[in-house]
């Protein structure tokens, strides 16, 4: 039988996280049994009724949380010379072309986004290998992928984030931080919800929505009403 740590078992004496609650309810049991000394991140899992192996139940999207991620999210511009001023100006910490280029094909993935032009993706391209395995490979389906690269990089930086379900048929991503109040950590994990409720695909059958929770870093989950259509 697996042991019972001493912070889970203060979690337990404190509140029953077997209860389904409001949005807003979950966020304050995640706040209230997080005990880490660092400012934990705050996650939601969401397990649809899909078959990811089929193409056309493939759910992935990009949902811009109103009170953004409170992570520093470092960027690199994979642009053309001309654009590299305006990706700048937008907020971009990394902008270039081939020497960024060479660098990543060394090795180089100290980044948490990287958004180019599809002028340029035969040259991004080229670098599936070393990127797609760790998720940062630019795609048209995340945005990443533009003409409006000032658009993208500032979307990002203000808490754009893209998610795509995983081979068990749950979507996993950050929603804040516990330093956030429960209100914000309740309306980005709102939006994050509606936006899957709008990607759903046609082929899905019975129901889409199978069940919901939150948890932070270090924390249990707690369960969520699945039918959940506000942040109160």
């Amino acid at each position: 039988m697996a042991k019972i740590s001493k912070k889970r078992k203060e979690a337990l004496a404190k509140h029953d996280l077997t209860e389904v609650r409001s949005l807003l309810e979950a966020a304050k049991v995640v706040k209230d049994i997080t005990y880490t000394k660092f400012d934990a991140s705050v996650d939601i899992d969401v397990r649809l009724g899909v078959d990811p192996r089929k193409a056309d139940q493939m759910v992935r999207g990009v949902a811009t949380l109103p009170h953004g991620t409170g992570k520093v999210v470092r960027v690199l511009a994979l642009v053309t010379p001309d654009k590299e001023a305006e990706a700048l100006a937008a907020g971009a910490d990394f902008v270039g072309l081939d020497d960024y280029i060479a660098k990543i094909e060394k090795g180089w993935t100290d980044i948490d986004v990287i958004i180019t032009m599809p002028a340029v993706m035969a040259k991004v391209g080229r670098l599936g290998r070393v990127l797609g395995p760790r998720g940062l490979m630019p795609n048209p389906k995340s945005g990443t992928v533009t003409t409006d690269v000032a658009k993208a990089v500032q979307e990002v930086k203000a808490g754009k984030i893209d998610f795509k379900v995983d081979k068990t048929g749950i979507i996993h991503c950050s929603v804040g931080k516990v330093s956030f109040d429960e209100k914000m950590l309740a309306e980005n994990a709102l939006e994050v919800i509606q936006t899957l409720g709008r990607l759903k695909p046609s082929s899905s059958k019975g129901t889409y929505i199978r069940s919901i929770t939150l948890s932070s870093t270090m924390s249990p989950a707690v369960p969520v009403d699945s039918q959940v259509n506000s942040a109160n």
